[in-house]
């Protein structure tokens, strides 16, 4: 999905019906006082044919420039310029066109304002040649510098007055945009952090549960090809299939319970108890239970960070989980080794497969989410199959030195 692209400029807002109709109003006002001053200040012994021009045509052509100033904001250098060669031939279109260029001025571009105000002061020089007043001390050439002038003047407060409205429109269109943009942001924030939330619950899921049932279903596949068990061994591996299976189903209440309290939207919602490196004696027990050799070296001097041991538990718990799911009968060595200020190194080998038996359900991300997690410390993991057989899943997590306070 490309992402659309502002416009350059802001477009107006569609003006309101009374903000259109005051507008209007101004503008015939204007229309008609120009029309009174110019009917009362020429002379009577003009040509017959300019009043009728002043009294017929004039406001038929101010009427028709009223009605195209509509559409100013459609077609704005086509309307200021129609309206502006008008005012050139009646007075009573000079209001039309002051507020034509007006809207124009409000575009903020140089040439297109400057050819139209040109053309305006022109314009009032015209109209003023086409009915001379009765003031004679204005009259001839000094007449037409003053007419001049003052339209120069009023140009320019109008030119002025439509950059100063195009500025504000301009920052107000400014500010809507990085409120949508933020908006948008925000939106994107809490899409990505929905996306983070269920990679989350799916490696919690995946921790709390792929190793449990793969014990029960290791251990429920070895009652059906070990038909030479005691009814003691059968006993044990009955008692441990049932208590793996009300474990998976404590932790998977445990996660259930922090996703409702999640939705809830509760403040700090308790995280489910998070193993270390001291249950590791169980979890070995519990994969010899299900019929693994397993051989747990622990040369750890001191207590790792809580991260790294999480970290490390759910390495080699997913390590006996993937022994038990391809390679049934194996020989396991688990490591772990490291100290303070150096790093945190978690080995777990096997043999290879020594049997067959039916496999359990494989997610196929279990190492994946181990690589994450292990990045996400700033360690490494690898893996893969060795030369002379058997499968090494091998992690290097970080165990900095502790700050020492004096």
């Amino acid at each position: 999905m490309t992402a659309s692209i502002a416009p350059l400029r802001p477009s107006p807002a569609p003006l309101q019906r009374w903000q259109q109709t005051w507008r209007l109003l101004l503008v015939l006002a204007f229309s008609v006082l120009s029309w009174i001053l110019t009917a009362n200040g020429l002379p009577s012994g003009v040509h017959p044919m300019l009043r009728v021009w002043l009294f017929a045509v004039d406001p038929i052509i101010g009427v028709f420039s009223i009605v195209l100033v509509l559409f100013r904001r459609r077609y704005p250098v086509a309307v200021a310029a129609i309206t502006t060669a008008a005012s050139a031939v009646s007075t009573t279109a000079s209001g039309a066109g002051l507020l034509a260029m007006c809207s124009l001025a409000t575009r903020r571009r140089y040439a297109e304002t400057l050819a139209v105000g040109v053309g305006f002061v022109l314009a009032g020089v015209a109209i003023s040649v086409l009915y001379p007043t009765l003031d004679v001390q204005t009259d001839g050439p000094g007449q037409y510098w003053f007419t001049a002038g003052f339209m120069i003047v009023s140009v320019l407060a109008i030119v002025a007055i439509g950059f100063a409205v195009g500025a504000r429109r301009e920052e107000l269109w400014s500010l809507q945009q990085r409120t949508e943009i933020a908006e948008r942001e925000q939106v994107a924030r809490a899409a990505e952090a929905r996306i983070l939330e269920r990679h989350r619950i799916a490696r919690e899921m995946h921790d709390v549960l792929a190793h449990r049932i793969s014990l029960v279903a290791m251990q429920a596949g070895a009652l059906s090809y070990r038909p030479d068990l005691s009814a003691e061994q059968v006993g044990a591996i009955a008692k441990s299939i049932a208590d793996n299976s009300r474990q998976a189903l404590e932790e998977l209440r445990d996660v259930l319970g922090v996703l409702r309290a999640d939705e809830l939207n509760a403040t700090d919602p308790p995280e489910p108890p998070q193993p270390s490196l001291a249950a590791l004696p169980t979890l070995v027990a519990d994969a010899r239970i299900s019929g693994l050799n397993v051989t747990l070296t622990d040369s750890t001097a001191g207590e790792p960070p809580t991260k790294s041991a999480r970290t490390a538990y759910r390495i080699v718990q997913e390590g006996l989980t993937n022994v038990g799911k391809h390679a049934p009968g194996a020989t396991v060595w688990v490591g772990i080794e490291g100290a303070e200020g150096q790093e945190l190194t978690v080995t777990v080998l096997d043999s290879g497969s020594t049997g067959s038996a039916a496999p359990a359900p494989v997610s196929g991300y279990g190492l994946l989410g181990l690589t994450e997690r292990a990045e996400l410390l700033g360690g490494t993991i690898s893996f893969g199959q060795q030369p002379e057989g058997g499968f090494r899943l091998r992690a290097i997590l970080p165990w900095p030195a502790s700050v020492q306070v004096s």
